[in-house]
């Protein structure tokens, strides 16, 4: 396994066991799920950009991805 992807699936990791306890706190502030979503988003552009290699594509093709994930997370915020 390169190095790189070592390095990025070591980081999926330590950010889902990050996540993992900070949601087992006793109560679920907005921040705290805020934090959560946050945690999401990063996760997911490590996986899409690292393991599906969208780091290769075509400019089109990563803004979109950042795109929808913008428009995502400001609709769960907004319905929070």
């Amino acid at each position: 396994m390169k190095k790189s992807l070592l390095s990025v699936y070591v980081i999926l990791l330590f950010l889902t066991l990050v996540s993992a306890v900070i949601s087992s706190a006793s109560f679920l502030s907005k921040t705290i799920v805020l934090l959560l979503m946050g945690l999401a988003a990063a996760k997911f552009i490590l996986v899409a950009f690292h393991f599906m290699e969208l780091k290769k594509a075509h400019i089109f093709w990563k803004t979109t991805l950042i795109v929808t994930l913008f428009l995502i997370m400001s609709i769960m915020i907004l319905l929070k």
